[in-house]
């Protein structure tokens, strides 16, 4: 339970906090309006607000790193030239 309660209160950033924003404006718009379309989508974004992950879940789109790169790059056989004229 301690790793939930340190990832709802840690790493708050802008994105986090518009999601959640939008998840608290479409909320009430689903109230006045009796509209439970609105509601799903606010479930939504409520979910990706509170477990911090985007659209392609937790860094499914993010690129790795140059370190892991060079890393792999330094134990591959060096590739040699044949110069054609």
């Amino acid at each position: 339970m301690n790793t939930w309660k340190q990832k709802l209160l840690t790493n708050w950033h802008l994105m986090r906090v518009v999601r959640m924003g939008l998840g608290v404006m479409m909320v009430v718009m689903a109230i006045q309006s009796k509209d439970w379309t609105i509601g799903l989508f606010s479930s939504f974004f409520f979910y990706q607000a509170i477990t911090d992950t985007g659209c392609c879940g937790s860094s499914g789109c993010d690129t790795p790193s140059l370190r892991k790169e060079r890393s792999t790059y330094k134990d591959a056989t060096p590739i040699e030239y044949e110069e054609i004229k």
